[in-house]
């Protein structure tokens, strides 16, 4: 294992590319802010950039994945990988037709049961709302129904308030009436 491989190594090189990324950004903010120090600061942070860019090229990059460690022969050149092209390895097995059509067999059954429970499963929901439907419909006749009342009640309300104004009046006219005949009778009673 090389140098340029250790974990100290690739440390240190993260650690070198971020305070450099951080310098440029830091002269680019003194640049734009007009600070004097803007200057000097973005010129050392693209210098090491540039060191780092080239340093980077030079060390070749690193692998990206270890499928090594997961699949031991594709590390090694003569891997007993089957070949695209006529004349196989000794080692292909072909496929059991058997074993395939029966376990196709039981994903068929599966599926089919499966379809069934959610044909069954829109059944019940479907039914669910049309019984709902139906409630909100008598629920809006209900209310209309009230409705109704309530208008016919305060039609009667109405009508009884006149009521009580024409018995008042019939009881004032009564008691004029009384009083007319009552002075008629007490007006034969003198003169006999």
């Amino acid at each position: 294992m090389s140098f340029v491989h250790t974990k100290w190594f690739k440390y240190l090189k993260n650690f070198i590319i971020g305070v450099a990324a951080s310098i440029v950004m830091l002269g680019a903010l003194g640049k734009l802010t007009s600070k004097s120090w803007g200057n000097l600061a973005i010129t050392v942070g693209l210098g090491t950039e540039a060191f780092i860019f080239a340093f980077l090229g030079i060390i070749g990059p690193e692998k990206d994945y270890y499928w090594e460690k997961l699949y031991p022969g594709l590390d090694k050149h003569n891997s007993k990988m089957i070949p695209l092209t006529e004349g196989g390895s000794s080692d292909f097995r072909p496929l059991n037709a058997d074993a395939v059509e029966s376990k196709l067999g039981g994903m068929l059954e599966e599926l089919q049961a499966m379809s069934k429970s959610l044909g069954s499963l829109k059944a019940l929901q479907e039914i669910d709302f049309t019984e709902t439907a139906e409630n909100a419909k008598s629920m809006h006749n209900f209310y209309k129904r009230i409705n109704e009342a309530m208008a016919t009640l305060s039609e009667t309300a109405d009508d009884t308030v006149k009521y009580k104004e024409h018995m008042a009046s019939l009881n004032k006219n009564l008691e004029q009436l009384n009083g007319v005949y009552g002075n008629v009778l007490s007006a034969f009673q003198v003169k006999s």
